[in-house]
């Protein structure tokens, strides 16, 4: 991760993040940028990676979220704790959240993507890994998934993504996205919970002041 050029899920939890976890999440990414520097590989990788690359085989009908999510584990136990509730998170709302599930559907099978400049600040930010859905009207669901278990993502952290989606996917309709937080199982939706127009002045007033605290903790150096 570089704060100057960062996915949006990892943006959203250092804005939202409270002072302690903030300053931690950056001095963890400047050690983990010096590594690379100095030519050390990094260890691990994705680690949601590989539910969410599960939970849309089981919203196509590829495969069945709760049987893969076993496999993922007994592949890596330290999958253990958090990825059950991931699958108990998803198939409820599934269920009750997503109810163009009942309407024929198929996936885009183009991966919706994009890298927004944010030029005011010299960053980019990266949107990768959603699920795009056409519905049986034409319409679309752009789903980005937001699985951090601190902080919760709140409403106004919602707006920011939704936002950012908006301006890095000028494709889609406002209302084609939904942002949601895994862990507490919430659904966004920006008609459900409203935009104030305030949203990119927001936007560039927290990233910069999170560039200048990573700044003065020997980020960029």
């Amino acid at each position: 991760m570089s704060i100057e050029k960062i996915n949006l899920r990892k943006l959203l939890q250092l804005l939202y993040a409270d002072n302690r976890l903030q300053r931690s999440l950056l001095l963890a990414d400047i050690r983990s940028d010096r590594s690379k520097k100095d030519g050390e590989n990094s260890a691990g990788g994705d680690f949601y990676g590989p539910f969410w690359a599960d939970v849309k085989d089981h919203a196509a009908g590829r495969s069945d979220i709760s049987r893969q999510t076993e496999l993922r584990i007994a592949s890596n136990k330290a999958r253990a704790r958090l990825y059950p509730i991931l699958r108990d998170s998803f198939l409820e709302m599934w269920t009750e959240k997503m109810r163009w599930r009942n309407e024929p559907f198929e996936f885009v099978p183009t991966s919706v993507k994009a890298q927004l400049p944010i030029n005011e600040l010299g960053t980019i930010v990266k949107i990768e890994n959603t699920a795009a859905i056409r519905t049986w009207d034409g319409s679309h669901r752009v789903l980005y998934p937001y699985f951090s278990e601190a902080p919760a993502l709140p409403e106004e952290g919602a707006r920011l993504g939704f936002q950012i989606l908006k301006e890095a996917l000028p494709n889609f309709n406002l209302e084609d996205f939904r942002i949601i937080d895994m862990q507490r199982r919430v659904y966004y939706r920006s008609t459900d919970i409203g935009m104030k127009g305030n949203e990119r002045e927001l936007l560039l007033k927290k990233y910069d002041a999170l560039l200048r605290l990573w700044r003065s903790l020997g980020g960029g150096r």
